[in-house]
């Protein structure tokens, strides 16, 4: 069976969130598709960090419901996102300057071989994932990541996600302060993981790496999801335009 065929693998269902006076998400219903990458698009101050917040678990709706393979979840914490298979990776990746490639990968998760980590289990796996992955610019998986580039320490925080298995995984704005070539090696690590079958969303304000790497395109605008439709029912005009006013001249059909 396709994956498109299976139904969403996330469903949001009149979602709200509010703090205080603020009304931060308003009744927004949104699917995210298995073996694709949805770019969620929105000014500041739109809402973003607050929808990716509760699909990870920090924050429960006020209202609605999160559905996960069709049946509704409540995720009382990370930890109960991170179960189903969601990981988030948020722009300060939360990886330890001072531990090396493989010791990152499986922090919180290593392998035991009667009594004492399972060194060599877990250098080949890193090995492999980060293959896997197209990952060649890394020299050693023993390296501190410390030493690594913006672009290495992308691919370190994406292959631990692999290893802890997730279905999902959330970036945020994973190539900010990034060069051209480190943006390149992370725009390709996106359209890998999708590869894989893994779902992706991805927030950024950058039009043309959204453009390069979305099979969806989620707009947000004031807390309410304006649109969400295939990345090529958009240009990059009809994008601004959602971001700034919350419609477009041309409009795009949500489906």
């Amino acid at each position: 069976m396709d994956s498109s065929d299976a139904g969403p693998l996330l469903s949001l269902k009149n979602v709200s969130k509010r703090f205080g006076p603020v009304q931060a998400l308003t009744d927004v219903n949104l699917d995210i598709p298995r073996a694709q990458v949805t770019a969620l698009i929105g000014d500041n101050g739109a809402g973003k960090s607050t929808l990716i917040k509760t699909i990870a678990g920090l924050w429960a709706p006020d209202e609605g419901e999160i559905l996960w393979d069709g049946k509704p979840r409540h995720l009382h914490g990370p930890r109960d996102a991170e179960d189903l298979g969601i990981k988030t990776i948020y722009q300060d990746l939360a990886l330890c300057d001072n531990l090396d490639i493989v010791q990152n990968m499986f922090l919180g998760h290593e392998p035991l071989r009667r009594g004492t980590l399972d060194e060599a289990t877990m250098e080949i796996a890193a090995r492999n994932t980060l293959k896997e992955l197209s990952v060649v610019t890394v020299k050693s998986v023993r390296q501190p990541v410390a030493s690594l580039s913006g672009g290495q320490r992308q691919s370190v925080a994406v292959a631990k996600a692999l290893i802890s298995q997730a279905q999902l995984v959330i970036m945020d704005e994973p190539t900010a302060a990034l060069g051209v070539a480190q943006t390149r090696m992370v725009l390709d690590l996106i359209k890998a993981l999708a590869g894989r079958g893994v779902a992706v969303i991805v927030i950024s304000h950058n039009l043309n790496d959204v453009f390069e790497v979305a099979d969806r395109i989620a707009c947000l605008y004031l807390g309410r999801l304006v649109v969400s439709a295939p990345a090529s029912e958009f240009n990059r005009q009809s994008a601004v335009e959602y971001m700034t006013t919350g419609t477009a001249g041309q409009a795009v059909a949500s489906a």
